[in-house]
């Protein structure tokens, strides 16, 4: 059976992909595919591994052998789903690989917020706590995540690992409801009254029709002036332009942002420009542990095996 990884830079260096080739002895792994490349690599393929490759309509139609996409990704945005399920081609995601992960960086972005970290640390390399009269500085507000409400988008494995730790925290946690919907369970709130409510606002749903463009200037203006927002999901949940201008006004206080619509940025991004410290961006690293990469791996090859076996696991297809 043959096997290709189209994007293994995505996920390595350094781990230990013995759990796949094992169980496909031909797999062949590439570091990196341009577009032009990928009808070449996969069109006597039957098993694809990928983390960003786009798989659309024509390459399927060319791909006739293949069976099976395993994504090191929880996200499935960059296939079409329709077109594999035309084709009979199993699609598989990962789940649950990073959480642990995505979650300190979740909360170390925060800390960092709330505790004026970058402030303060500038401060003192600038020479002003040489200069202070005090043995502290109160420059700048410190704030205990205990007297915070923390709203969860997305609800899924990550929003459920941060609501854990929120708690932990001993802060009060409100769930979104979907964006849109036509009721609301008992346990959630609905969007608007999360923007309301929110101290820290984290994202963790999917990027859909629906969710794209999710946070804009409207929402924005719904935001407490003290809000923080964190997103770790997808870059295309928040207009990028309209997150800068909230962050000029003061609208909402801070951000910190590990996705961009399009990444790498090569055409830039407004929030690339913006050199505030109420602010943090980051290169799409908050699932990126060393452990979580090498779990990606082993929940590669559990789906491999699964499909193998005439089993479910994490289909999506």
């Amino acid at each position: 059976m043959k096997a290709v990884f189209l994007d293994y830079s995505t996920v390595g260096p350094g781990l230990d992909t013995s759990p796949l080739s094992d169980l496909l002895p031909a797999l062949q792994i590439f570091d990196a595919t341009d577009d032009d490349q990928v009808l070449d690599r996969i069109r006597d393929v039957e098993f694809v591994f990928a983390n960003k490759i786009r798989i659309y309509d024509e390459l399927f139609d060319a791909a006739s052998k293949l069976r099976f996409i395993g994504l090191t990704a929880t996200g499935v945005d960059n296939i079409d789903l329709d077109s594999a399920a035309r084709h009979g081609v199993a699609v598989c995601n990962i789940r649950g690989y990073c959480t642990r992960s995505v979650t300190e960086h979740v909360f170390g972005v925060l800390l960092s917020l709330t505790h004026n970290l970058q402030r303060y640390s500038g401060s003192v390399r600038d020479g002003a706590w040489q200069k202070s009269q005090d043995f502290c500085m109160l420059t700048y507000p410190v704030c205990e995540l205990s007297t915070m409400t923390m709203g969860i988008v997305g609800l899924g494995e990550l929003g459920s690992g941060v609501a854990r730790k929120a708690r932990d925290f001993d802060m009060q946690v409100i769930v979104s409801a979907r964006p849109g919907a036509d009721s609301i369970d008992a346990d959630r709130v609905s969007f608007d009254e999360l923007l309301q409510r929110s101290d820290v606002i984290s994202l963790h749903c999917p990027l859909t029709d629906q969710t794209r463009g999710l946070f804009g200037a409207d929402e924005f203006r719904k935001m407490k002036s003290a809000a923080i927002l964190i997103n770790t999901a997808r870059g295309a949940l928040v207009d990028s332009a309209a997150l800068v201008d909230a962050l000029q006004s003061g609208e909402i206080a801070a951000a910190a942002i590990d996705v961009l619509p399009k990444e790498p940025p090569i055409d830039g991004d407004p929030l690339l420009d913006y050199r505030g410290d109420n602010l943090i961006v980051t290169p799409h690293i908050a699932w990126a542990t060393g452990r979580s990469r090498q779990d990606s791996i082993h929940e590669l090859a559990a789906n491999v095996a699964a499909f193998l076996n005439g089993e479910q696991r994490n289909r999506v297809v």
